[in-house]
């Protein structure tokens, strides 16, 4: 398992982005996964930069698990900052325009349509939310 952890700012993206790609490199994970996977890493490290421990700051760890046996990946993101589970909130209604529809939660609707599982726990004190995806 591959770990880091670093302040949860949006300008650590690219930092966070690198390190998840190097990881999945190491895995010879297919680009059409690894794109999706960069969008899902994205979409979650931003989120917990700006909203986890507004307006102070904290830190983030993201662990990387590979699956070899099913060729796929687990990438979870921890944080202590505001306790907040993002599967609890209803997916949001696609068939209405963008006018109609409420603010906020594409993002993670995003996510869970293109990740092959994503689950949310609150554990120690610190959200634990994990993706999966099949590298191929």
């Amino acid at each position: 398992m591959a770990e880091l952890t670093i302040t949860a700012r949006v300008d650590n993206l690219e930092k966070v982005l690198a390190f998840v790609d190097g990881e999945l490199e190491k895995l010879d994970c297919g680009m059409k996964a690894q794109m999706q996977i960069d969008v899902a890493v994205e979409e979650l490290f931003v989120n917990i930069a700006s909203y986890a421990y507004a307006p102070a700051e904290g830190s983030a760890t993201i662990c990387i698990q590979p699956d070899e046996a099913a060729r796929a990946v687990e990438i979870t993101f921890i944080d202590s900052g505001v306790p907040y589970d993002p599967l609890a909130k209803p997916d949001p209604d696609v068939t209405l325009s963008a006018e109609e529809r409420q603010i906020g939660g594409l993002g993670i609707y995003m996510v869970k349509k293109s990740m092959d599982g994503m689950e949310y726990e609150y554990r120690d004190g610190q959200n634990v939310l994990t993706i999966r995806k099949k590298l191929a």
